[in-house]
């Protein structure tokens, strides 16, 4: 299971490492692969519920084969994506079944898991499971750089011989199929995923509609209407796509709350991370992927660190503290941007990755030991939810904002060179467009005095860039800040703790 799950973690950060050569060599736009990275995100978000429940309904086994075999020729189809005009909608669709065939491919997995592990050895197989998810994550980035050097198209074709190894495991283990004999939640399924698709689709359209305009705030609040109603209605269902009375826990609650507001920056770190590696610092895919190693390295020593202050304190002192280093690390970092030096930069990148460390795994374990009247999968399959929606607003929100910071600095930079202020902005969205997607800085094409002004000004629009990745940075420590102040509404303690309690006190009753 945990060879089959590698695809899935290893796919939400490789393709961050080869977006500019993507962009490049299929003429897409920044926003819009922007979008090819989110469908990912927004369809694992939208589908993970539905991936517990068709596991629960179906048996896990049948749900981990189907959902493997749905992933790998999803990525097949991304890795051969044609030139032309078609090239946008085809990796926006692959990249999203992709999406699905993970959503059921990791609740699926996860099932196995805790059935075939008797309850006092299951705390130390999830704890090996969850744990691969950060190290899978960090593999994406190298991964990605080492394959992008041969062709770009090889991080979806990667999958397809850990896709066989893994269907042949599962087949090896023989796996006996549990089914439940309820019925299936399709108002559920389809109410989350349209609410999810259209509040995001809101925020990613923003830097194209404008702030001020009817249909950005349409989707955004229709998507968020959608996603009450969703609440509501599994509140009163009888069989629940997702169990939402787990959040009557106030513990519960604030560890989601805490994760939404990590993962803000967490996964879009890495879109946004790499391409300014690779624009303003004129780094290589591989470069970028190193670049990223900084991250991860504060991430992986205060991961462990976490869970010793986990086991020992509960879940409140590590989010708390995470929340504040991984703050101060990003607000350092957004600072050292415009230094345009990658080795002086990674004492904070090192810094915002132990932050996110801190948390990810002590709020996670936390959520899954408050699961009182609630399965692990339930509890699961709401967290990964929270985490990969936050995931796709994230990039969703602070691609606009980046989007916004760039038009204006190039606009500045034009102007100051004796553009007018019309051809200026007319360049403008042209640049913003061309940077954010252009690894290798090549020269802007076209005649004419824009055109030749562009070309003269690169250096000083490799600067804005980086200015504009300021507000990025800034944007994800304004997050986790927020997340500090959600971490001090947690009871404290342990769930075992609090379990324990009512055998020496009044009995409690649930």
């Amino acid at each position: 299971m945990m060879f089959a799950v590698a695809m899935t973690f290893i796919d939400q950060t490789i393709v961050s490492i080869a977006a500019p050569d993507i962009v490049y060599e299929l003429h897409l736009s920044a926003s819009g692969m922007r979008w090819v990275v989110n469908a990912y995100l927004l369809a694992l978000a939208a589908f993970f519920a539905l991936g517990g429940r068709l596991a629960d309904l179906f048996g896990p086994r049948r749900v981990v084969v189907i959902g493997t075999l749905v992933f790998v020729v999803s990525s097949v189809l991304c890795g051969c994506v044609p030139q032309g005009d078609y090239a946008l909608t085809w990796l926006i669709v692959f990249r999203a079944t992709q999406g699905l065939g993970a959503a059921l491919l990791f609740p699926a997995a996860l099932a196995v898991v805790v059935a075939v592990f008797p309850v006092q050895r299951r705390g130390r197989a999830l704890a090996l499971f969850f744990g691969l998810t950060g190290a899978l994550t960090a593999l994406g980035p190298l991964l990605g750089g080492w394959l992008t050097s041969w062709t770009w198209r090889a991080i979806f074709w990667v999958n397809v011989p850990v896709a066989v190894v893994a269907l042949i495991l599962t087949a090896l283990a023989h796996i006996s199929d549990r089914r439940r004999d309820e019925t299936l939640d399709v108002v559920g399924a389809v109410l989350v995923a349209a609410g999810m698709g259209l509040s995001v689709l809101g925020f990613q359209q923003a830097s194209a509609w404008g702030w001020d305009s009817a249909a950005t705030w349409g989707c955004i609040i229709g998507g968020l209407a959608v996603l009450a109603v969703f609440c509501r209605y599994e509140l009163r269902t009888r069989h629940p796509l997702i169990n939402l009375a787990v959040f009557r826990d106030r513990a519960f609650t604030v560890d989601s709350l805490v994760l939404f507001f990590a993962m803000l920056a967490f996964v879009p770190l890495f879109f946004f991370a790499s391409v300014y590696a690779q624009v303003s610092l004129s780094a290589s895919p591989n470069q970028a992927a190193l670049f990223l190693l900084y991250f991860f390295a504060g991430f992986a020593i205060a991961s462990q660190w976490g869970g010793r202050i986990l086991d020992k304190q509960g879940a409140r002192p590590a989010m708390k503290i995470g929340c504040v280093v991984g703050a101060v690390g990003f607000a350092l970092w957004a600072g050292k941007l415009t230094d345009l030096s990658m080795h002086d930069q990674w004492p904070y990148a090192a810094l915002a990755g132990a932050g996110i460390g801190f948390i990810l795994a002590p709020a996670s374990t936390d959520a899954v030991n408050r699961s009182i009247d609630a399965t692990y999968g339930e509890v699961t399959g709401i967290t990964q939810t929270v985490r990969n929606y936050a995931a796709s607003i994230g990039l969703a929100v602070f691609g606009t904002v980046l989007n916004h910071a760039m038009t204006d600095n190039v606009v500045h930079s034009l102007t100051a060179r004796g553009l007018s202020s019309t051809a200026a902005h007319s360049v403008a969205q042209d640049a913003a467009e061309v940077i954010a997607g252009n690894a290798d800085a090549r020269q802007p094409t076209g005649s004419g005095t824009a055109a030749t002004m562009m070309r003269d000004a690169m250096s000083t629009i490799r600067m804005d860039f980086a200015e504009a990745n300021q507000w990025v940075f800034y944007g994800m420590a304004i997050a986790l800040g927020i997340g500090y102040f959600c971490a001090l509404r947690h009871p404290g303690g342990t769930a075992q703790a609090e379990r324990e309690q009512p055998s020496t006190a009044t009995p409690v009753h649930h």
